[in-house]
């Protein structure tokens, strides 16, 4: 597996001097990124519009010519009564992660930040640790010999996640006590790939179900802004079913619609199964340069037999293959392969799109000032534990 860096984003041999970090506009910095490949939803101005409590600004390192070769959105939490701040990076900075001195990338930010009055920063760096294909899983689990997915052999080691981790390491970072976004994704190639072979990637058990779907009558069509609060309604009810919260409410999703489409039209896309007139499932889908990503989905306790979300999930992958997306990204799993405890069946689903989990870096933080970094690591301590 190799990385891919945005074309832009490596400095390159022929520029190797200091590398100057300034602020940019968000539209400046959105259509970077949109320009990009291998550039997260999360790493765009509008994301920052979509978290209430925080604000952002856009950064970008500048070469000899001034040329951007990299670029962040950054995240500010203030903490009452201090006047300083906690920063964070989603999946990103968006640099050069294979570079030998990341110190040349990572000081300016540190010290960019620090002059903001920041106590810790925490990053995102996007390149994968280790990368597992579906079959690989699915056999360690017929053999039964292992419940992690951590003990089963990665299909591919991936170096610059390996050798960025030790540079961070030697630079003071510190892994995150704990990940805010997932640290185990799901993603399916698309690259090069014709839609048959897609379809043919499928196991048995998807490919008889999205055609169950379709004998039906279940019906895939996009929505509006207007349908967020049927699928706001779905979410709730796959909430209760599952036991599970995600906390937030209408007016999230209604923001996060808006702001994502004010920054590109299409950014953000809403799409709904019917079958005999009612609304069974309904799936969000974002796409940033050649990337696509499920974002959040709900379905029906009722209906489920005529199988909407398979319907619903191959619809969304035929979009992204007709984006030209170079993978589409179904977000989080967790790593446990007891298929008998309650976090396996969501990532068999997902095995049977045959993608592959890929093991992400790790949130990373660095102290700015000690003391206040401690006692923030200690407060949050108490607050997850």
């Amino acid at each position: 597996m190799t990385v891919v860096v945005p074309e832009g984003v490596a400095a390159g041999p022929a520029d190797t001097g200091p590398l100057r970090l300034v602020s940019i506009p968000a539209a400046e910095h959105a259509a970077w990124a949109a320009a990009h490949g291998g550039v997260s939803f999360l790493q765009c101005p509008s994301w920052g519009r979509v978290k209430e409590g925080w604000r952002s600004e856009s950064l970008a390192w500048t070469g000899a010519e001034g040329r951007t070769v990299g670029a962040a959105l950054v995240l500010y939490r203030e903490v009452p009564g201090l006047g300083r701040s906690f920063a964070y990076l989603p999946e990103g900075p968006v640099i050069d992660w294979a570079a030998p001195d990341l110190g040349r990338w990572l000081a300016p930010l540190a010290a960019a930040l620090r002059s903001r009055g920041v106590f810790t920063v925490r990053i995102g760096p996007p390149p994968a640790l280790r990368v597992w294909e579906a079959g690989t899983i699915r056999a360690a689990v017929r053999a039964g010999a292992v419940r992690q997915l951590r003990d089963v052999l990665p299909d591919v080691v991936d170096p610059v996640g390996a050798m960025a981790a030790e540079r961070l390491r030697a630079l003071g970072w510190v892994p995150s006590a704990r990940d805010t976004q997932p640290r185990y994704t799901f993603r399916l190639p698309l690259a090069g790939r014709e839609l048959g072979s897609v379809w043919d990637g499928l196991s048995a058990e998807w490919r008889r179900n999205v055609r169950r779907a379709r004998g039906a009558g279940v019906e895939v069509v996009e929505g509006s802004a207007e349908d967020l609060e049927s699928f706001f309604a779905l979410l709730r009810e796959t909430e209760r079913r599952g036991g599970f919260d995600l906390g937030r409410g209408l007016a999230y999703y209604r923001r996060q619609f808006a702001e994502l489409n004010a920054e590109r039209p299409g950014r953000m896309r809403l799409f709904l199964a019917r079958h005999r007139g009612e609304v069974l499932a309904a799936h969000t889908f974002v796409t940033v340069g050649r990337g696509a990503w499920y974002l959040t989905g709900g379905s029906a306790s009722a209906g489920r037999e005529v199988r909407p979300s398979n319907a619903l999930q191959w619809a969304l992958i035929q979009t992204a293959h007709g984006l030209g997306a170079d993978e589409y990204d179904l977000r989080g799993v967790q790593p446990s392969l007891d298929p008998d405890g309650p976090d396996y069946g969501l990532l068999r689903w997902k095995l049977g799109t045959g993608g592959r989990v890929v093991e992400g870096s790790g949130e990373w933080e660095l102290a700015l000032n000690r003391p206040l970094h401690l006692a923030f690591r200690r407060y949050l301590a108490r607050r997850q534990g």
